[in-house]
């Protein structure tokens, strides 16, 4: 699968040597087209990977063939995705690369591409990059011109740094957190320990083992974090933090071992910010209305966007919001790093409890309670456009939002139509007060869809 973000494919299967190599090319390529070096002579590129298995043999593929094209790459070893992201800035390159899946399964690897303010590339060059894959394009040098691949290991140090200087470090230590993370033995272990460390939790470490060997699915749903749910529990801790493999999405668990979901990581965290700092927050169409009224109740708004983190990112430099991200568990603040950070979230949700000395399930009591509902169904690109089509006429006097998809308002409920732009399906969202209201609003949405893919 080839996207906005780069690509992704499975380790012996469509994700081969071959097609690692080409993409790469095709990479160099797109830059010598379409850039001019910061440094005036080459292109310099930093490359960073989480901890699967397979990470070392993308990053050997991939930096042979960048390398072989005249780039000059950062070997920035096992780090996380944000982390990535603050060393393209940090380092002044430009573009960075990072070996990752994100939370696919382990079988699962891929490239994930970074432009040089280090967010992901808007579509229209992602197009550009694919469609210089798709002819085999290269730009191989002669020997004078190869320059030696370098190796970096400030990232996770730098990181940490970076995040405490927007916290009360010593506000949060004094509380002594009991706090229980699971890293899924991802990119994030060692860098979620230290930033632990500093902040003086009572710290307990699942899963901190950095070999990508996944004990659960990778994804930190519910259904997948029952062992820090139940470790929770266990040492009555003050909360659950959990990662994904890149260390870029983050879910909590309260101190009851209650899964509160991805949703709450983006509206804790905006609640501490904009209560320091009133301001825009941006998000996109899919995440919940909690972050408007949390916006509403410090006098900012909410700037809406189509899916996608780049497109969150754009939106919070254009508007100068003051805290943004996604409600997979994004959480975006662009002083620190232009993109989804989970230590970021983790800092910030520590900081709210240290501040305002309640409990993570008290936390969440006060925030207007809302129910996501979520459905996904095989669907051709073409067929999802005309049913979104339908929807526009069917849906017409309601409030829309027609960027991506269709996203229906009602007072307080939404619907969210789109077709993905990875698979061929089709994906609506909802949310209401209550999950029958939401599954109704689905059920009204899914009954236009039907009757324009039969008709």
């Amino acid at each position: 699968m080839i996207g906005v973000s780069g690509m992704r494919g499975t380790v012996g299967g469509t994700l081969t040597p071959t097609v690692i190599s080409q993409m790469a090319a095709a990479f160099a390529v797109y830059l010598k087209q379409n850039e001019t070096p910061t440094n005036g002579s080459h292109f310099r590129i930093v490359f960073g990977r989480d901890s699967r298995p397979s990470g070392m043999l993308v990053r050997d593929i991939a930096i042979g063939t960048l390398t072989a094209s005249g780039m000059e790459v950062i070997d920035l070893d096992i780090v996380t995705t944000p982390g990535t992201a603050m060393m393209v800035k940090h380092l002044g390159v430009d573009a960075g690369l990072i070996a990752t899946a994100s939370h696919n399964p382990i079988l699962w690897n891929g490239i994930k591409f970074l432009n040089r303010q280090a967010i992901a590339l808007p579509p229209e060059q992602a197009e550009k990059i694919k469609a210089l894959y798709d002819v085999k394009a290269c730009d191989f040098v002669r020997v004078e011109k190869l320059i030696q691949p370098k190796k970096n290991s400030e990232t996770h140090a730098l990181h940490i740094r970076r995040v405490l200087d927007y916290v009360d470090v010593l506000g949060i230590s004094t509380k002594r957190f009991k706090v229980v993370l699971d890293s899924v033995n991802g990119a994030g272990c060692v860098t979620s320990a230290t930033l632990m460390s500093k902040l003086g939790c009572q710290f307990s470490h699942l899963n901190n083992i950095p070999d990508g060997q996944f004990p659960h699915e990778p994804e930190p749903t519910e259904k997948n974090l029952t062992q820090l749910a139940a470790e929770v529990r266990r040492q009555h801790a003050a909360v659950g933090f959990a990662q994904d493999p890149d260390a870029d999405r983050l879910a909590i668990v309260d101190e009851n071992g209650t899964y509160i979901g991805e949703e709450y990581s983006l509206a804790l965290a905006a609640r501490f910010i904009l209560s320091k700092k009133p301001g825009p927050t941006a998000t996109n169409l899919s995440t919940s209305r909690m972050l408007d009224d949390i916006a509403a109740k410090y006098g900012g708004r909410v700037i809406r966007t189509c899916v996608g983190e780049a497109n969150v990112v754009e939106a919070m430099l254009r508007e100068n919001a003051t805290i943004g991200g996604e409600g997979n568990g994004g959480v975006i603040d662009p002083r620190i790093v232009p993109g989804r950070d989970s230590l970021v979230g983790m800092a910030y949700v520590l900081q709210l409890m240290a501040e305002t000395g309640k409990t993570v399930s008290q936390l969440v009591a006060e925030l207007p309670k809302y129910e996501i509902v979520k459905t996904k169904f095989e669907c051709r690109r073409e067929d999802a456009n005309r049913a979104v089509e339908a929807l526009k006429k069917e849906f017409g006097h309601e409030k829309i939002d027609t960027q991506d998809g269709i996203r229906i308002d009602w007072e307080n409920s939404w619907v969210h139509a789109r077709p993905s732009n990875t698979e061929p399906i089709m994906r609506i969202i909802s949310e209401a007060p209550d999950r029958p209201s939401a599954e109704q609003r689905i059920a009204a949405v899914q009954a236009v869809v039907d009757r324009v893919l039969k008709g």
